[in-house]
């Protein structure tokens, strides 16, 4: 690794504004704080989310940020511990197992559990504010004149637009979603039923030419279970804040399972009140900055699902911060050398999200039967270990920088 000497100065005279408080907002908001920048996060959800799905860390590079953030051994204490998950036939037979490292890495968390531990170790010294979000950004040389939604207009040096796939302060610095999505030909959808399986952190997997169900229970309360629909579609035009909508169209896509379970999944739906509901995407931009507005995780590089997604933030986050600091707080350079430093190493890990519709969801039955022969052979404690260098390949392919790092840790 690459020691650098210390930052010439300190982020002390920085004020910045992050948008978003999930996983990249305040992994971001962490290292700010320890560089002495004060730190606003503005969300607007009423309160950190909980639940959510599980996400998973893999490599070493990985590991890497996650101890330097300091929060390895919590994450591991708050781990979903996820066991088998088996593919079934219609009539319940199991057709193939797999590990728990296959779907899992090297250690999984929900998404709710690690946006908690990042907000528990940033709170004393970040400013939270939810319920709010940021209305209109106006930029001079400087700063960025911020107006919100509800709270009262402020002045900030930075703003990190670290808002999720559909951001809206990407749509505000650099445009319509439209120029920037790109649909894979899948949804996906996830909502919690009663555990009817009586599954104890294992997992059913039952897949019709394209359409999966996916149902599993992490342990954390044995009476619920969670369930995930992938199908395969054109862009679906529909409103992604109307529930009622978006529960009429799983329940028309996922009409008459064989699995006699998918359809008792899909009875629950019509009372679940925890619905996530999106196109399988991925974000694609020309640039991450422009002036002194930045994008960071999903917001600049994401992908719904398949995409090594958290722990690219993370390892990203690290990298802004540390580049900050580096230049003693020009964004200019800053922003540049953050760009030029994890630009590949975002792509590629943004690449292997590509086939996770097509191989969550076979389009045809030859190849669902092709997908789970390959369940098998990867699965096989032959080729297991290289199929798990190969999925770490993406998210190990960066040399981290050994940035200084200040003693006090929030």
């Amino acid at each position: 690794m690459t020691n650098l000497p210390h930052p010439t100065h300190s982020l002390a005279h920085l004020n910045v504004l992050i948008s978003g408080a999930s996983v990249a907002g305040p992994a971001l908001a962490l290292w700010l704080a320890r560089y002495g920048a004060r730190v606003t996060v503005v969300e607007k959800a009423p309160a950190l989310r909980a639940g959510g799905f599980a996400v998973d860390f893999r490599g070493p590079v990985h590991r890497t940020v996650l101890r330097r953030m300091g929060i390895w051994d919590e994450v591991h204490r708050r781990q979903t511990r996820m066991g088998r998950q088996t593919v079934v036939e219609a009539d319940g037979k199991e057709r193939v197992d797999l590990p728990a490292f296959f779907m899992s890495g090297d250690v999984e968390i929900f998404r709710g559990d690690l946006s908690e531990i990042l907000h528990e170790r940033t709170a004393d010294r970040v400013e939270y504010v939810f319920g709010d979000s940021v209305a209109t950004l106006s930029e001079d040389s400087e700063g960025v004149d911020v107006t919100f939604e509800r709270g009262a207009p402020r002045r900030f040096d930075l703003v990190v637009g670290a808002d999720g796939l559909h951001s809206h302060t990407r749509r505000l610095v650099f445009g319509d979603e439209s120029r920037h999505l790109r649909h894979l030909g899948y949804y996906v959808a996830g909502f919690a039923v009663p555990n009817h399986l009586g599954l104890d952190r294992t997992a059913r997997i039952y897949s019709e030419p394209g359409r999966t169900v996916m149902i599993n229970n992490y342990g954390d309360d044995p009476g619920r279970a969670g369930v995930a629909l992938v199908f395969r579609s054109d862009r679906l035009d529909h409103d992604r804040h109307d529930i009622t909508q978006q529960k009429k169209i799983l329940a028309d896509r996922f009409a008459g399972m064989a699995w006699n379970h998918a359809t008792t999944a899909l009875e629950g739906l019509r009372s679940a009140e925890d619905l996530y509901f999106d196109a399988i995407a991925q974000i694609h931009v020309e640039r991450l900055s422009q002036g002194r507005v930045v994008l960071l995780g999903d917001a600049g590089y994401g992908a719904t699902m398949g995409g090594i997604g958290t722990g690219t933030a993370l390892v990203c986050a690290y990298v802004l911060a540390g580049e900050l600091a580096a230049a003693g707080g020009d964004h200019r350079a800053g922003f540049a050398a953050y760009e030029a430093e994890i630009g590949a190493y975002a792509r590629g890990c943004q690449k292997s999200s590509g086939n996770a519709g097509p191989f969550l969801a076979p389009p045809t039955e030859k190849k669902i039967r092709s997908r789970d022969r390959a369940y098998r052979v990867l699965s096989s404690r032959l080729v297991a270990g290289l199929f798990k260098r190969l999925t770490e390949r993406a998210a190990s392919d960066l040399v981290l920088k050994d940035y200084a790092r200040p003693d006090r840790q929030p």
